[in-house]
This record gives structure tokens, sequence and C-alpha cells, in this order.
């Protein structure tokens, strides 16, 4: 059977694992697939090998014409999430297949999980950068402030990447090295020691090590 290097997945949450020693582990919790496969995508072609999946199926009432056209070639069936995944040999697949956590991991593996982190909206440079802010007390008034951000008479500008107030979080995350505790094929679960970037819901990208 054919493999890619990655499946998508949900995150929904985190809990803990105790070993035979009551030792405690820090896992989170990964609806992994099952994914389904759309497109392929060949080097010939679109200039590189890869399989488009589709994950979490939709209603065909939220689809509009496009999508319904694309899902079709593969099933009557629409997804809320459409990605790639780069592979040796797309024509080994077939449109429609199945993707399985059981085809990709064991318990042991080592894997890459990409996801985006939680957003956090507008914030000041003591939440956003880590700034310690001025004294509290003897009527300094400077308290949360970002202090002093531009040059005097050369460059007479601010630097571009001066840290300061935006927007935060919603970045692109990827944890390297994460290690997994269990597959429960049955339940398409995924458990892997520690944490994994975003909220609850959130969608993941997990790619095998191999």
């Amino acid at each position: 059977m054919p493999k890619t290097n990655g499946i998508l997945g949900r995150k929904l949450g985190m809990t803990r694992l105790y070993n035979e020693f009551g030792q405690i582990s820090p896992v989170t919790v990964i609806e992994a697939g099952p994914c389904v496969v759309l497109q392929k995508k060949t080097a010939g072609k679109e200039g590189y090998n890869a399989v488009q999946v589709g994950f979490r199926e939709k209603k065909q009432s939220r689809l509009n014409k496009p999508e319904i056209g694309h899902f079709k070639k593969a099933g009557d069936v629409g997804y809320y999430h459409v990605r790639e995944f780069r592979v040796e040999d797309p024509q080994a697949y077939e449109l429609g297949q199945q993707i399985l956590i059981s085809e990709l991991f064991k318990i042991g593996d080592k894997i890459d999980i990409t996801g985006h982190s939680k957003g956090r909206g507008f914030q000041g440079v003591i939440k956003r950068h880590g700034f310690a802010g001025g004294r509290k007390t003897h009527g300094s008034n400077f308290h949360r402030a970002p202090g002093s951000i531009g040059c005097s008479a050369f460059p007479s500008r601010v630097v571009k990447g001066k840290k300061m107030p935006g927007h935060m979080g919603v970045e692109k995350k990827t944890i390297k090295n994460l290690t997994v505790v269990d597959v429960r094929e049955e339940e398409n679960i995924l458990l892997v020691k520690g944490a994994v970037p975003g909220a609850k819901n959130g969608l993941v990208s997990i790619y095998t090590k191999a």
C-alpha cells in the first residue's frame, strides 16, 4: 500500500497518561483522518508529485458549484479541509481512496506537527514581546508603554522590525520530533506526547519522519 508523508487531523485537546510506574505524561489527543484522495498531481503536469486529500465531510448544501464539480471526481462527498502531501508515485493512488493513521504511524514514531497558534488579538509589547515595563512606584507614570522607538538625527525614522504593539497569534508553527504514545485505529485517534500548536478543534498537519 503506498504511503503519503502525512495526514490531516483535528486537535481535540490535552489529557494525561500514567505508565506502570505511576509517572505522568501530558499528551495531545488528535482526530487524525481518515483522509480521502481527491486529486493526483504529477511532475509532468504540475511540476511535482503529490496527492490532494480532503478531511472532515461537509454537507452538499454547504458546497458551491466549483467545489461540487471538484469533489465529484472522488465521490459525492464534500470536505471542509483540502491539503496536499508529497508522494513518490501519485499513480499508485486511486481517487476516493482513504488514507488511515494505521498505515502511517505506530507507537514510538517521531513526527512533526504543523498548526496555527491561538489568536490573541491586538496586544501590547509586554504580552507580545515580553517587555519588562516601567516601575510602578514613585510617580514614574511609565508602566506598560513601549518607550522610545525612533532614532534622532539619523536615520530619523523607525527602523523596520522594531518590536511594537500589534496583532498576536494565528501564526503557522511546527513542532518537531513529537513522540506517538498511542494509536487507536478504530476511533482514528492519535495520542502525541507534549503540546501541539492551536486551539481545540484546530486543523493540524501531521508528518512522518521517514
